[in-house]
């Protein structure tokens, strides 16, 4: 049974039919969103809702125009392969969002059929495919002025600014969790000197300003059922200007592990040789007619970076008292964090390794 108050947003949209099923769907930390299905006559047809939190997104027009922007051009560059661009449904006024009761924004994509997505890599065909398609996202955007985009969350990247607000989170202790994440708080303030590596870049102008995806995570990539390729590059909140190396260095925390964002087990915790050189085969193999040198030199060093900086974001939400990320249980902020710190280390001791992977596909 479909609430009454979802129902009547939902009929805002352009959709014909009658509303037979809306369930949560996903996994997202920070939308709602549904599947639904509409029956015509004698067909049906899924669709994705998302009730957006605006809280997060203080803009979600401009996050659409965004969004619609990057999805035109994206259509106009497809060829006959088995890609696939999300699909908008406007509301019925013409709009791309209809707003319910509660003045919560709401938004409506067709569902990608005959695909499916993972919260994390099950093989390396699975990372070769996600470097492949993210790859070929940013290529088809090259010639896209970032410049026409809005910035969605201002400084989303701007790992400097994350380590700052991890230094006012430990300053201010609203939680009261301080004293308790003393070995946690140590970790990072000693890779404090790290985060400017590409911010500095970028301001000097050595590193070029590229339209990224800013959210690389292996499920924002849908993958064919039958074949594994990879169809539809999903999720486009943070589609603004920013570094590709943000966009690698993503797809490398979540693509080249075999384990969970949370992981509890840390022993599982590591990164994948295999897996990273599939993913660095499908990546590079695609990005290096439009790679810069100096893109190419800090590969090695980008899945460090964003593991680090999604580490530091974990454990200042979590001294905060969990107010950003959705949370299943008390700890798990605590638990990510964890997970990444984890991850960055071993990355710290496989960094050479990483470089000659790299050196061998460009």
């Amino acid at each position: 049974m479909v609430p009454d108050d979802i129902k009547n947003v939902l009929a805002g949209f352009a959709i014909e039919g009658d509303l037979v099923d809306c369930t949560p769907y996903g996994n997202g930390h920070i939308h709602d969103t549904y599947a639904a299905t509409y029956r015509d006559g004698d067909g049906s047809r899924r669709f994705i809702h998302q009730r957006l939190n605006h809280h997060v997104f203080k803009d979600p027009v401009g996050m659409m125009r965004n969004i619609v922007r990057v999805c035109e051009h994206l259509g106009s560059k497809l060829d006959s392969g088995p890609q696939q661009v999300l699909e908008i449904v406007k509301a019925r006024n013409g709009d791309t969002l209809c707003r319910d009761a509660d003045g919560y924004y709401w938004r409506t994509y067709v569902f990608v059929e005959n695909t499916e997505y993972h919260d994390f890599v099950q093989n390396p065909g699975q990372a070769e495919a996600a470097g492949f398609a993210f790859a070929r996202f940013q290529g088809m955007l090259v010639d896209l002025d970032a410049n026409d985009l809005n910035e969605t969350i201002p400084g989303f990247h701007h790992t400097p600014s994350r380590m700052a607000a991890l230094e006012s989170a430990i300053a201010a202790d609203t939680a009261g969790r301080v004293a308790q994440c003393r070995d946690e708080i140590n970790f990072a303030l000693a890779r404090k000197d790290t985060v400017r590596i590409v911010t500095d870049g970028l301001e000097s102008g050595e590193i070029p300003v590229r339209v990224t995806h800013n959210d690389t995570k292996i499920n924002n990539v849908l993958l064919d059922v039958k074949t594994g390729a990879g169809v539809c590059v999903i999720d486009l909140d943070t589609v603004m200007a920013g570094s590709l190396l943000y966009d690698f260095g993503e797809l490398v925390r979540t693509s080249t592990g075999d384990f969970a964002e949370n992981e509890k087990d840390l022993g599982k915790v590591s990164l994948d040789i295999e897996r990273y050189e599939a993913l660095v085969r499908g990546y590079v193999g695609e990005a290096k007619s439009f790679l810069q040198p100096r893109e190419i030199e800090l590969l090695p060093h980008a899945g460090f970076l964003m593991t680090f900086e999604n580490g530091i974001r974990f454990l200042a939400d979590y001294l905060n008292g969990d107010t950003y990320y959705k949370i299943h249980y008390a700890e798990e902020n605590l638990d990510r964090t964890h997970t990444q710190f984890c991850l960055v280390k071993d990355i710290e001791e496989k960094v050479d390794q990483l470089g000659a992977i790299i050196d061998r596909y460009v």
